[in-house]
């Protein structure tokens, strides 16, 4: 983590982010590293779709068509998210933590990343194998911050 935060110090790179499914935890990370009110710009816990459409601007059209947890809603939040922060790397996270809440066609630790970088969008899937909440949570977590680094 110390890692990623002294990259985007020396690069003068800001990040925020619009979680969902991991409540947090992907700003706490961050946040928990000394040197991060140098690159941190702000956190969103969009957790519930009215948030997500209220909060984030997210179309409820996109919501009902495709769900909360979809590659269409993870762009929609990203998108959003860099028009209000104005940060230059952006990212946001919806899934199914479980261990409830699943479906045959949304099964359980089924997670959409998306980072946003300039005009760069990245939206990855991500299928989690375990049923637990706090590991599928860490996992996305850890998925993310592998992302953002990758891109910096």
């Amino acid at each position: 983590m110390n890692s990623l935060i002294k990259k985007l110090i020396k690069k003068k790179l800001k990040i925020s982010f619009a979680e969902s499914c991991t409540g947090g935890m992907l700003a706490s990370a961050v946040t928990s590293t000394s040197g991060a009110s140098k690159v941190f710009d702000l956190g969103l816990i969009t957790y519930s779709n009215q948030a997500k459409i209220k909060v984030l601007k997210v179309n409820k059209i996109i919501v009902k068509k495709y769900g909360a947890v979809s590659a269409e809603c993870c762009e929609a939040m990203v998108k959003n998210l860099s028009k209000i922060s104005k940060a230059h790397i952006n990212v946001s996270i919806t899934g199914i933590a479980g261990p409830n809440g699943g479906t045959k066609s949304k099964p359980i630790g089924l997670v959409y990343i998306g980072v946003k970088k300039g005009k760069k969008i990245i939206i990855i899937k991500n299928l989690f194998k375990s049923r637990n909440r706090k590991s599928i949570q860490t996992n996305s977590v850890n998925k993310a911050l592998k992302l953002i680094n990758s891109l910096i």
